[in-house]
């Protein structure tokens, strides 16, 4: 089965308001064997609405709209669907009660603008709204389904999951969408291209997307099948060839974020972090505490700008800041070397660089960025550059760092293995 997503509201037409629901249909949809082949935004305009479900019923057999349910006059979904149907819109007496029970529950009388809620299309199903006064509706003609589900998030995603969803099950026809997303580090898009484009071209069975965002590269790996053993062997396969083509620079083929594996692994090593940050500005200590139970790896951090407060707060040498420069991999491995002494973490991680706009030089352009891992047994640091402007070199600054972590323990995981070889 096809599907396309109609979102009404004039706000999805500014700056002001994202659709999120969309996201989470496509994902519910695609879990049910139904592909998503089109999304579409109109605004509250009938003659818009119409055009929009007239076309989208000729083209695949399931609609599902967002929003327009409301009680004011510019909510116009239900009345427009009708229209188009040729069918009546009927009061139920049933919804009505229950809105007006819901507004005696909030202490509260019922406007009557709340009435228009309660009509109906002659043959819809109406689907109850746990969260809201808006209920859904189902509508189904000439062999299509119409779902027509409230705007907002908190009462579509419980309509759907509780209702939908099992009335759309029934309809399934048993294909499934199987689906892979690696993520690379290390690497432009174009290199990556370069490297995998002679592999999946190979599989067309299969579709491969390439999604470009600031320091990393997702790649998404999708096949529609009836046989799942089949698409997830196809898959596998995939993977495994890619893997061997991209290496070390493949943080996850399991779709996480980079934050996710280094706390996998400082977590399986045992081991703990803490952080000297400058230009991140508590960016890196963000994303080491965005995973739950981080407190078992991340002892914490500072975000010393100041040449002050890198001398005071993590113990930089004033000399050596001034010998050097505070935007210098000595620096960063010096503010390495300090969080660790002072927090007695098992690693500590120092971040230093010219995030911009200003503050740049011919020697140390916006974008420079030096960045050190200490240890017990040493530190070691290196600069980079990367170009955007300060939101997207901070982003990939912090991005870099939480890589050196990940390949520190790459590293060390095979040179253990080179180890147990030698031994055999």
């Amino acid at each position: 089965m096809k599907a396309e997503i109609i979102a009404v509201g004039s706000e999805l037409l500014t700056p002001d308001r994202l659709d999120t629901n969309s996201l989470f249909l496509t994902e519910q949809l695609n879990r049910l064997g139904i592909e998503v082949v089109r999304k579409l935004v109109v605004g509250d305009q009938r003659s818009q609405i119409r055009d929009a479900f007239r076309e989208a019923l000729g083209r695949v057999e399931l609609v599902v709209s967002i929003g327009g349910l409301g009680p004011t006059e510019d909510d116009l979904t239900r009345e427009t669907v009708a229209e188009l149907l040729g069918r009546k819109l009927v009061r139920s007496d049933a919804i009505l009660r229950g809105i007006q029970a819901r507004f005696r529950r909030l202490g509260r009388q019922m406007p009557e603008v709340n009435t228009r809620q309660a009509m109906v299309p002659e043959g819809a199903t109406v689907l109850e709204n746990a969260r809201g006064t808006a209920p859904g509706l189902w509508l189904e003609t000439d062999g299509h389904i119409l779902i027509l589900l409230p705007g907002p998030p908190r009462e579509l995603q419980r309509m759907f999951t509780e209702q939908v969803e099992p009335r759309l099950a029934t309809r399934s026809s048993g294909v499934r969408l199987v689906k892979r997303e690696l993520r690379v580090t290390g690497m432009t898009e174009s290199d990556v291209e370069q490297h995998i484009a002679p592999i999946y071209t190979r599989y067309t069975e299969a579709h491969t997307t390439l999604l470009a965002s600031p320091g990393e590269i997702q790649l998404h790996l999708r096949t529609w099948s009836a046989d799942a053993a089949a698409a997830e062997k196809l898959l596998d396969e995939m993977v495994e060839r890619i893997v061997l083509a991209l290496g070390e620079n493949i943080f996850t083929t399991a779709g996480e974020t980079l934050e996710e594996v280094v706390a996998r692994d400082l977590n399986r090593n045992h081991t703990t972090i803490a952080v000297a940050e400058s230009c991140t500005g508590g960016l890196l200590a963000e994303r080491l505490t965005s995973i739950p139970g981080s407190s078992s790896y991340f002892l914490g951090g500072v975000v010393c700008y100041s040449n002050d407060l890198k001398s005071a707060w993590v113990d930089v040498p004033g000399e050596l800041i001034q010998a050097k420069g505070a935007v210098s991999t000595e620096v960063a491995v010096a503010l390495a070397e300090g969080i660790r002494r002072r927090s007695g973490s098992t690693f500590g991680l120092g971040v230093t660089g010219v995030a911009g706009p200003g503050g740049g030089s011919a020697e140390k352009p916006v974008g420079t960025v030096h960045i050190a891992l200490a240890e017990a047994s040493g530190a070691k640091g290196h600069s980079l550059h990367f170009p955007g402007d300060r939101e997207r070199i901070r982003w990939q600054a912090s991005q870099a760092a939480l890589d050196m972590v990940r390949r520190y323990f790459l590293y060390a995981q095979q040179g253990e293995g080179q180890k147990a070889k030698g031994k055999r």
